[in-house]
């Protein structure tokens, strides 16, 4: 197996450059760079928001978030959030149990905004 094994925090290269956030779940990442959000790894639930279920094996750019300014991004276990300078949040992914928080339990292939918090300016997300 050509895999290297690191026992201590090592940084890496990255393909992205300028990163300011790095989110991640136990079956794949979400980046937040000066040239937006990215994402990769299993797509099972949507959580990877390029609306399909697709794996990625590569950062690639959530395109939903290119006219948003977002400012904060959090990897949940089969789904995901963005916050937006606005104070916006966004939600992602497998959609059971009411976790999304749009009210229902579908799935969303694509970032689609919280309406429950419209006229809050949120400060931070957590998945």
């Amino acid at each position: 197996e050509d895999v290297a094994r690191l026992n201590t925090p090592t940084r890496l290269p990255s393909p992205l450059g300028g990163e300011r956030a790095v989110s991640v779940w136990r079956r794949g990442s979400l980046a937040l760079t000066s040239g937006g959000v990215w994402s990769w790894g299993s797509g099972m639930e949507g959580q990877l928001g390029h609306g399909d279920r697709q794996d990625q094996l590569l950062p690639k750019k959530i395109e939903a978030f290119a006219d948003q300014r977002v400012v904060a991004v959090s990897a949940g276990g089969d789904h995901s959030l963005a916050l937006t300078a606005n104070g916006a949040v966004w939600s992602w992914g497998f959609g059971g149990f009411g976790k999304l928080g749009h009210g229902d339990e579908q799935d969303q292939l694509l970032p689609k905004k919280i309406e429950a918090f419209a006229g809050q300016r949120v400060v931070a997300v957590s998945a």
